[in-house]
């Protein structure tokens, strides 16, 4: 896997092509999962450049769903596995491409490969550490997992399909706290004072 800081130059470049909040966020996940993965038991280097690249499509260009198949194909040219994988997981603790909250702008032959690749892989915790992290990771640190549940919905709406997805959301929380030994929270910066910032 690539080190760290190509991780971060790639991730600088993309920016340059799509200026975003979309870069303090992936900086804070990549702190936030090596934070845990020190505690956990992982590999806190691969948890750090994961988090740096889990959205790195986004380097394409504004987009809503297509931006993991951007990331997932750029990742993949640069021989790049895991963390090609990583683009596409990244948004689904739940197996069903149906819980994604945000536009779909991508064809359908896209869907069919992303759902066909959820459904024969079986997540590592790696994968449900970035899902984790992602879900929770503020510029500025982290939140409750139920803040940015209810934000997300806030923006976005629910389907019936988002209890699922909080469903699993929960869940991952639940394996790493029990593999830290501790709520993953007090491992976190930031996240009293974010999560108690009003939501509107």
């Amino acid at each position: 896997m690539i080190s760290s800081a190509h991780a971060q130059t790639y991730l600088r470049q993309a920016v340059q092509s799509n200026p975003g909040p979309w870069e303090q966020h992936s900086l804070s996940v990549a702190d936030n999962a090596k934070r845990i993965a020190q505690k956990a038991g992982l590999n806190p280097e691969t948890a750090y450049v994961m988090g740096l690249l889990h959205d790195i499509g986004r380097g394409a260009g504004v987009s809503g769903i297509r931006h993991i198949f951007d990331g997932y194909d750029l990742m993949t040219s640069f021989g790049e596995p895991e963390i090609a994988r990583i683009c596409l997981t990244h948004s689904f603790p739940s197996k069903d491409i149906r819980t994604y909250a945000g536009k779909i702008d991508c064809t359908q032959a896209h869907l069919t490969f992303l759902q066909d690749f959820l459904n024969s892989y079986s997540y590592d915790d790696y994968d449900l550490l970035i899902q984790l992290c992602d879900a929770i990771s503020l510029p500025n640190g982290a939140c409750i997992l139920e803040k940015r549940l209810v934000d997300v919905a806030l923006r976005h709406g629910v389907t019936e399909h988002s209890i699922d997805k909080w469903k699993a959301f929960m869940q991952v929380k639940k394996h790493f706290d029990q593999l830290c030994g501790c709520s993953i929270y007090s491992l976190l910066p930031n996240v009293l004072e974010n999560s108690s910032v009003d939501l509107i």
